[in-house]
């Protein structure tokens, strides 16, 4: 069994435990083995970490934004160089495949470059004022930042997701999710002496007593998370009696569209990328976990699909060839399963998957799951899943299949499939989604914006308007 040495949290530059000692097993999913612990922050321990970002901002808001810039970059190569460590560590520990995690890294690392070079967008403007006078606005940066990130990309959102921040100039307190934190860890040791004492901390513990204690804490202004509905609206709520600004990315029950002039076989094999089945298990807020069919394709597009997942491969994560690894963490796997069992029970046809996969008897698998035959009126059609549950819906009236894929309280992502760009353009319009790909799998291009409408939250991410929100604009005017 493999076992991973216990690692400490970084704050205010030094690598610490728990004040109190206090520790969370990391427990492999693959194996159900307990392969580490890590550091249970407590209340005193985001104090620290507060303290040492507000005590650091002067410097870091003051340094100039090309040595930020250059900080930043060297943060990329950090990434880069250790990308094959950093990548074994997050299927380990949350089960994800080692290439993908790999891949996982160099996104990062290229998002981080991104916002290194996007750093001298932090800049004012003058307004014409008269003669006599001058009129000017200054960005002026937060002096802390809390950055609360998820389970399901480990290192890739804990490293890329603290970047717009740090080339607006604010330092960052960041916590990563409890059931995957190793690869933060080891991220803290990795950056320990790169920026300034206090610029980044890393903190790890539960939800309830880490990331409430710094989503609700008096000295952080500013709040950006990336999870779930209920915790984003917890939340939102901690950050009201201070009138913080908080952004959300949070969940999606994700439509895709598939209309009768377009290639049924080519747009299923899509729709298999577009749900993340292969990089993630389908644990992805982004996945097209609805797909809407023209009747007209609709067998074709099955036959397909199932073809498709057939030649997924699940198992160990820590092979190359390895498709699909376990679900992250117990609890989860056991509401996905709920899920399958839910969608039987409610009457949709189980055209694949749907059990554990056979000569895998330990660890959280589950086979790719596909149902047709699937209604509005169904659980499995409505709710978030979060894991390798595809459901199909056949339609022949257009304005019924929109009121239909609008009908859930999300909004993140569409996708739609039509060899008419009219239609396309047209239908990307009607979906109330924040981000729509046509005729893709919902990759996006570096600087696109992202972030959802309704329930799946509030403010852009990944793009010059999430560098901008880690600031506020000052007004000066000076009389002549």
């Amino acid at each position: 069994m493999t076992t991973i040495q216990s690692r400490k949290m970084l704050i205010d530059g030094e690598l610490v435990n728990a004040s109190n000692g206090a520790t969370l097993p990391a427990e492999n999913p693959t194996t159900e083995q307990v392969i580490g612990d890590l550091p249970d922050a407590t209340a005193e321990d985001v104090d620290r970490a507060v303290a040492a970002a507000r005590r650091a901002s002067p410097e870091w808001s003051g340094t100039p934004w090309t040595q930020r810039g250059r900080l930043l970059r060297d943060y990329a190569d950090l990434l880069d160089e250790h990308r094959d460590e950093l990548a074994e560590l997050d299927a380990l520990d949350a089960g994800l495949p080692v290439a993908s995690m790999r891949a996982d890294v160099t996104s990062a690392a290229n998002e981080i470059r991104y916002f290194a070079g996007l750093a001298g967008e932090t800049k004012g403007q003058t307004i014409p004022s008269g003669p006599d006078q001058l009129t000017y606005t200054e960005f002026v940066p937060y002096p802390v930042v809390a950055r609360i990130v998820p389970f399901n990309h480990p290192i890739k959102f804990i490293s890329s997701k603290v970047a717009a921040a740090l080339a607006a100039g604010a330092p960052v307190v960041a916590k990563p999710g409890e059931q995957s934190s190793l690869s933060a860890l080891r991220l803290a040791e990795l950056v320990k002496d790169l920026f300034p004492v206090g610029v980044l901390n890393i903190i790890t513990g539960s939800g309830a007593t880490a990331g409430a204690g710094l989503s609700g804490h008096p000295d952080v202004p500013r709040v950006a998370f990336t999870g779930s509905v209920p915790t984003g609206a917890r939340i939102m709520a901690a950050g009201a009696p201070t009138i913080k600004h908080v952004s959300l990315e949070l969940g999606g029950k994700n439509p895709m569209i598939v209309f009768p002039d377009a290639e049924a076989e080519r747009a299923a094999v899509a729709s298999v990328a577009a749900m993340n089945f292969a990089r993630s298990m389908g644990q992805s807020c982004g996945s097209s976990s609805r797909v809407f069919v023209h009747r007209d394709v609709k067998d074709r597009f099955v036959n397909a699909l199932v073809k498709r997942l057939s030649e997924l491969k699940v198992g160990d994560p820590m092979r190359d060839d390895t498709d699909m690894g376990p679900i992250a963490f117990r609890a989860h796997y056991e509401k996905v399963c709920s899920y399958v069992e839910a969608g039987i029970e409610e009457g949709a046809t189980l055209a694949h998957g749907g059990k554990r996969p056979a000569g895998l008897d330990t660890g959280f698998f589950i086979e790719p799951t596909a149902f047709t035959d699937v209604t509005m009126d169904m659980r499995i059609a409505k709710e978030e899943i979060f894991g390798p549950v595809v459901s199909v819906l056949d339609w022949d009236d257009y304005d019924e299949m929109i009121a239909q894929a609008n009908d859930v309280e999300f909004g993140l992502t569409g996708n739609v499939w039509t060899n008419d760009i009219s239609q396309a353009l047209r239908t990307a319009r009607h979906i109330d989604s924040g981000y729509i790909s046509v005729n893709g799998t919902g990759k996006r291009p570096t600087g696109s914006p992202f972030g959802g409408f309704k329930s799946s939250g509030l403010g852009k991410e990944s793009s010059l308007d999430e560098l901008l929100s880690y600031g506020r604009n000052k007004s000066v005017t000076v009389i002549l």
